[in-house]
């Protein structure tokens, strides 16, 4: 589906709905709606805790996502179709508004009632097509029917001609489906990339230290004796394949044109090792992700306050705030969060890795946005201004508009993934540790593109540092070798037992992760996360009209003991948000304490999302008015 963006210079094809399905559908582009189906009465459910309609079928798709593989590319495209498939149904009930793919105007007796069939269908089929070949296909089906036999919807009404609202939401469904069957997503192709993707560096095998990199500034896929998804899911194959090269071609809702290059955006070349002028950021990045390993045993004692008194408020791109000065609502300051740094670097690594439950970052932003919906209902107000609106209407356009976002910063994301090829810090570590020290030409293990040395953080075992007692006891037999002060890996015994921090030697480093899964199966740069986040942050800032969180803060808890890599953390970490920016500065973040990026990759990418959000906040209210591309 392509669109124009304010300045963006891409032209939208509108396709109407008769042309897509080859039916004549509406008469001078009226009609009036009719009950769409006929038998015995029945009583649709309560739905729980009122939500409307739209909110249960995200509710739906995001527990679809959860048991499926953690694609994230194909996932935001799913809920921005989601999402597309019920706005056209809300907008065709609306004088001004307009439909995406399909732009009808219909009237009803009972409005609310026609809307609410229409989206059903529209959701349902969308859904049901899209997760009938996925992993939990043989739950989420189900549960896609059961919610339309609570809402006493026949799955069995196909018919997409016609003026029922049934036909509508049904036609509407076939019609974004049609339209995404080109997107550049390869669907039927099982987003595969159709040229194909060959990795430049031979996989590296993670339990083993043997190293060979042939080139440091491109992507390495791991090789490991068992995967597993970042979820659980049981993954075939003990070598990575790059996942989404070609998805900077997929057409996106308000990004210019991604040329020959699938780079809708281009942020610029990341670091790059043995670049004359880049060559020493990559090696500064590189420190930066082994001293954020070094943080994470919790046997330290470290005390920081994680309050927004104290944490967030950066400029865009940057780690430079100092948090607020005070809560707006209350205008109190925001009381101190004091925890053991240990444990809150351990929280974030894990708490954003995918979200609650799984449901990957574009999916973990729709939780969060439901959560601040739910907060600020009755008082929706969209923009912060204007007549308040029902919930039916605010999920709607909530929905188009975040998802709108998520996809374009999938596409911008692994579009710059796709053509930098950029590689991810276990390859870094490893490889420049393999070469030795950088620092002293007349010391030991001494290589000019080696690991710089920092005193405490990355050292050279001699024999004399490694004998019974020294700091790099644990490394004897291993003289002349580089070694960093990092995570040790998994524990035996998770459930009571840490890693822990010491020393080990840095072809042996790994991230703060799974040994089944360590590191993502695409190029590090830019990083998905950062680019998801600050594209949700920009769109929630942009549509709820505030920068803060209702109340002046979000907050999330991880239980004493509710870490999943190890034992921990050792009482309660309230994760602290004023803003949404500061919600997606800290997602950028814990990748780097997780060891999945280096920090230039977080900063690309908030850049990027917020671009995004801002992008599609400005193309989703023109829809909302009726004045989006292509208005008569």
């Amino acid at each position: 589906m392509r669109a124009r963006a304010a300045g963006a210079g891409t032209d939208r094809t509108f396709r109407a709905a008769g042309v897509v399905l080859g039916v004549a559908l509406v008469l001078a582009g009226q009609a009036i709606l009719r009950p769409s189906t006929e038998g015995a009465p029945c009583r649709p459910e309560p739905p729980p805790d009122g939500w409307s309609a739209a909110r249960q079928w995200n509710e739906a798709t995001l527990a679809a996502i959860r048991r499926d593989l953690p694609a994230p590319t194909v996932h935001s495209r799913n809920l921005f179709h989601v999402s597309v498939a019920m706005w056209d149904a809300w907008a065709a009930f609306d004088d001004a508004a307009r439909g995406y793919v399909v732009d009808e105007t219909h009237h009803a007796a009972d409005v609310a009632a026609a809307r609410d069939e229409a989206i059903d269908y529209a959701a349902y089929r969308v859904l049901e097509h899209r997760y009938r070949a996925s992993i939990g296909a043989s739950d989420s089906l189900p549960e896609f029917a059961a919610l339309m036999a609570a809402r006493c919807r026949p799955t069995t009404f196909t018919r997409t001609e016609g003026g029922s609202p049934a036909a509508l939401g049904n036609r509407i469904a076939a019609a974004v489906l049609a339209e995404a069957r080109d997107d550049g997503a390869n669907e039927t192709g099982g987003y595969a990339s159709p040229d194909g993707y060959r990795s430049v560096n031979p996989p590296l095998e993670v339990a083993a230290s043997d190293v060979t990199v042939v080139d440091p500034n491109r992507w390495q896929p791991l090789q490991l004796a068992t995967m597993i998804s970042q979820n659980g899911i049981p993954v075939e194959g003990g070598v990575q394949s790059f996942v989404g090269p070609h998805w900077g071609h997929v057409a996106g809702f308000a990004l210019p044109d991604a040329g020959s290059d699938g780079l809708p955006m281009d942020p610029g070349p990341p670091p790059r090792f043995g670049d004359p002028v880049t060559d020493e950021a990559y090696r500064e990045a590189v420190v930066e992700v082994i001293r954020a390993s070094s943080r994470l045993g919790p046997d330290d004692g470290d005390v920081i306050d994680i309050s927004p008194g104290a944490f967030g408020n950066n400029p865009l791109g940057s780690n430079d705030g100092r948090g607020h000065e005070r809560n707006p609502v209350t205008g109190e300051p925001y009381a101190p969060n004091p925890v053991d740094a240990a444990d809150f670097y351990r929280v974030l690594a894990e708490y954003w890795a995918d979200g609650p439950r799984s449901e990957t970052p574009p999916g973990h932003w729709n939780a969060l946005a439901n959560t601040v919906s739910d907060d600020l209902d009755p008082d929706l107000h969209i923009g912060g201004g204007g007549p308040a609106v029902d919930r039916l209407e605010w999920d709607v356009k909530l929905y188009l508009t975040l998802n709108a976002a998520t996809h374009d910063a999938a596409v911008v994301a692994w579009g710059v993934k796709g053509h930098y090829d950029h590689v991810r810090p276990i390859t870094m570590i490893r490889y420049l540790g393999s070469l030795g020290q950088s620092s002293d030409p007349n010391a030991p293990a001494y290589h000019p593109d080696g690991l710089p040395l920092v005193s405490d953080l990355i050292e050279v075992v001699t024999e004399d540092t490694s004998r019974p007692g020294a700091r790099h006891a644990a490394l004897a037999g291993h003289a002349g070798r580089v070694a960093v002060r990092a995570w040790t890996g998994l524990p035996e015994d998770p459930a009571h037992e840490v890693g822990g921090v010491d020393w080990i030697l840095a072809t042996d480093w790994i991230p703060y992760q799974l040994p089944t899964f360590v590191t993502p199966a695409f190029a590090g740069y830019v990083s998905g996360h950062s680019t998801f986040s600050h594209a949700s942050a920009r769109v929630l800032t942009e549509f709820t009209g505030s920068p803060f969180f209702p109340g002046g803060m979000g907050t999330w808890t991880v239980e004493a003991g509710g870490l999943e890599f190890e034992a921990g953390p050792s009482r309660d970490v309230v994760l602290q948000w004023a803003t949404y920016a500061d919600a997606a500065d800290q997602a950028g973040i814990s990748r780097i304490y997780g060891g999945i990026h280096v920090p230039p990759d977080d900063v690309g990418g908030r850049r990027l999302g917020a671009a995004c959000g801002q992008a599609a906040w400005a193309l989703a209210s023109a829809y909302f008015t009726g004045a989006g591309p292509d208005a008569s």
